[in-house]
């Protein structure tokens, strides 16, 4: 296979390890192939005077914009700590917008997505970045399909990666998806990381962000659901339990979390889940049952289609093996 040239763009405010993690994945899986297969990374901005990092570290890049005109076979914009308020430099924002033209395969890290969305390229796309920043991400670009929950999403030729060490786990499934997970793992032992890490970006609660008011009757739903999340729960049971109108609560809740009653029950669900999954033993059927999915098939499709990974494979992936 010929060699894969591989670039990161990058911009004052990035976040170091958006690029250092990738890059120092192609730079292990390359002491594993041959000089012929190798992958060959550079940098590119918008000029070659140093960069700071938000941790301060500088770079100064490969490559600039103007230079960079060759084609890619990846390349991949890295993100900022927070997500930018608005449109890159025009330049940089216009290189960007012809990644579909200039590279095979194209995409972002971290809040690097939100550079794609301001450039149209995230469109009727499935996506994900940092979930704290996913909500704002579906708000500015609301034709984006936002994973809020996924390691990293390839829809087509777009590849986006969720927050700062997702960076590796993409890096490593672009290795394995080209020189077949041996190698994959092999780099990720020299980098003592999970190789092919699928799913679930954070074993905390990135669904369940509380609202502004904690004594609010959203917020008493939202207690009371992850309280009793194995019952059942319907829209006039929760209205009930705060005593409003099952209308008034649907556009209540809506307006206050982003999301359906039904999806956030879900969602809670799901981290209920995890949460077992991880810390416990407990057959898939008694882990069902008490976050209330009722079966261990309708949990297996739930988590298939919300992680993109299986019940067994999200504990094999996360199973706590010490107490903590």
């Amino acid at each position: 296979m010929p060699v894969q040239a591989v670039a990161i763009v990058v911009y004052e405010g990035f976040q170091a390890l958006d690029v250092a993690g990738p890059m120092d994945v192609f730079s292990e899986a390359n002491t594993f192939l041959d000089s012929a297969d190798r992958y060959e990374p550079v940098l590119v901005a918008a000029h070659h005077d140093p960069l700071r990092a938000s941790n301060g570290v500088r770079l100064i890049a490969d490559l600039t914009l103007e230079e960079a005109t060759g084609g890619f076979d990846i390349v991949l914009v890295a993100g900022t700590p927070t997500p930018p308020e608005t449109e890159p430099d025009p330049h940089l924002l216009q290189w960007v917008k012809e990644l579909p033209w200039r590279s095979s395969l194209y995409g972002s890290i971290c809040t690097g997505a939100f550079v794609l969305g301001y450039a149209g390229l995230l469109d009727d796309r499935r996506v994900t970045t940092h979930w704290q920043d996913a909500q704002a991400l579906a708000t500015r670009f609301p034709r984006a399909k936002v994973e809020p929950d996924l390691i990293y999403v390839r829809d087509g030729r777009l590849i986006t990666a969720a927050g700062v060490t997702a960076g590796i786990d993409l890096g490593l499934a672009l290795v394995g998806q080209r020189h077949g997970a041996e190698t994959a793992l092999k780099v990720a032992k020299r980098l003592v990381v999970v190789a092919q890490r699928q799913g679930g970006q954070s074993q905390f609660s990135p669904y369940l962000t509380a609202p502004a008011d904690p004594e609010s009757p959203i917020a008493r739903i939202q207690d009371h659901v992850m309280a009793n999340v194995g019952d059942r729960h319907s829209l006039e049971s929760l209205a009930a339990v705060v005593g409003m109108s099952a209308r008034n609560l649907a556009r209540h809740f809506v307006q206050a979390t982003g999301i359906t009653p039904h999806e956030f029950i879900e969602r809670a669900r799901i981290d209920a889940a995890r949460m077992m999954l991880e810390g416990s033993d407990r057959p898939l059927k008694a882990v069902a049952f008490d976050c209330g999915f009722g079966s261990a098939d309708r949990m297996r499709i739930v988590f298939t289609a919300r992680l993109g990974v299986s019940p067994i494979q999200y504990r094999a992936s996360f199973r706590r093996t010490t107490p903590e």
